[in-house]
Parts: C-alpha cells; structure tokens; sequence
C-alpha cells in the first residue's frame, strides 16, 4: 500500500524523489520505497522528513511511533505549568508573542488583558505587518454560553461587559492588515493562545475565574500528541465562528 500522506507532501513542496533523497543522503530508491511501498524509514530520516515537510512523524508514518514513545513525547511538549493563569510572567507573554512568525492565534471570551496591553498589541501588530497571520476569537457577549460562565464566576453580566470592551480596545488592531476577529458561540473548556507551535493554555474549572485556573504553556514537537489538540481544537473553533461586522 502507497503511503499517500507522504507522497502529497512532497508534492505540496515540489519536491521529487531524487531532490529529496539528495537532501537526506539516501538512494533513491530507498525513497521510492518509502511513498510506493509505505516503507517506514529509520528515525533520523523520520524526523528529517517531518521537519522538511512540516508535519508530524505521527502523520506522515502513523505506525512508526508506539503508544509509549508517543506518550513519552508528548510529555516532553510541557514546558511548564502555572498553578494559576494570573502567575504567567509579564515577559513570558511578551517573548511568547515575540516567538511567532507565521500564525498567532487567541481564542478567549473576552482576554481584556491583552486588549488593554498596549504593549502586546504593539508586538500582534508588528507581526501582522511583518506576514503573520493573526487570528482572535472572542465571545459573542449576547451568547447564553457568556452570561452561564458569568453566573459560574459569581460575576453576573460582568463578563459580557469585558467581552464588549474588549471589542471596543482591540478596535485599532483589528484594522491591520492581516489581522482577522471572529466571535464564537462554543463552550470554552480552554482559552487558547498560539505562537506558531507555541502554546499557552489556560485551562477552565467551574466556579473559579479564569485568573485562578491553571495554565500550561507546551511547545509542539514531533511525534508528541499534546498540544496539537489544542491546535486541532483552535482550528475547529475557527471554522464555526462568525467574522466581526462592523455596524
């Protein structure tokens, strides 16, 4: 059986057998076998076509890693954990921000603190002009699924009101070239903040504000399974949110 994931790759990249197999330092038979025969390579190879290609060895060769290594990779996405989404340092977010250069992504309810830091937004802006590409997800503050969270907290119609500020903050930014807002109607288990493959996640629980709640902050590698959830999970927001119109 062909392994088609691997052979589109290559063609999504222009890339033949012999370029290829030039690249890596392999006959290429060697990669004919790999696409025509489903051939798994060996693990340096592996991880040399996931990086060229920019996919995951767990996409390209879903036999080659084991429960185990996955698991065992997929711990070693988590850079750290906060016990409470307020302890993530100033700098952490502004260098977080700074580490993206293809997609930034945020999907919160409101995330008034980035909207008031005129410092983060100076840092989403300057790469939205430099060719990211950047996506915000906020609540729609006339869903039921904000005023249910704002009765969880204990703070009532206060949380559609940040989501409307918010709005109001991220007025100028949302002007930029590059730089798409969505809202969305989903129940938010984790708000999501992207730099290309790098992750913090502030996980909700009932009752608590989500200052309070913990926070990880993972960085994607290959063959680890953890935070492309929450980069699958960005993604299926996205498709069902409604673009911000203007009145």
């Amino acid at each position: 059986m062909a392994n088609e994931r691997l052979r589109a790759a290559l063609a999504e990249h222009n890339l033949t057998y012999l370029a290829l197999a030039d690249e890596l330092g392999v006959n290429v038979k060697t990669v004919e076998r790999w696409v025509a025969h489903d051939y798994v390579p060996f693990p340096r190879n592996r991880h040399k076509l996931a990086t060229r290609l920019g996919r995951d060895e767990t996409y390209l060769f879903p036999t080659a890693i084991t429960g185990q290594r996955a698991a065992a990779a997929s711990e070693s996405e988590i850079v750290r954990v906060y016990p409470h989404f307020s302890d993530v340092p100033a700098d952490v977010w502004r260098t977080f921000f700074e580490s993206g250069k293809n997609d930034i992504g945020v999907l919160v309810y409101a995330g008034l603190f980035v909207a008031e830091s005129t410092q983060l937004q100076r840092i989403i802006r300057k790469k939205a002009k430099a060719g990211a590409r950047v996506r915000i997800l906020l609540g729609d503050p006339d869903d039921s699924h904000i005023a249910e969270r704002g009765r969880e907290q204990g703070i009532g119609d206060a949380l559609a009101a940040k989501v409307r500020n918010s709005m109001v903050l991220f007025s100028d930014l949302a002007a930029v070239a590059g730089v798409e807002f969505r809202t969305h109607h989903t129940v938010l288990y984790n708000s999501i903040f992207r730099a290309d493959d790098n992750l913090l996640v502030n996980t909700h629980i009932y009752g608590l504000p989500a200052a309070q709640a913990p926070a990880w902050h993972l960085r994607k590698i290959p063959g680890g399974q953890l935070a492309s959830h929450y980069l699958d999970s960005f993604e299926r927001v996205w498709e069902g949110a409604q673009p911000i119109v203007e009145a």
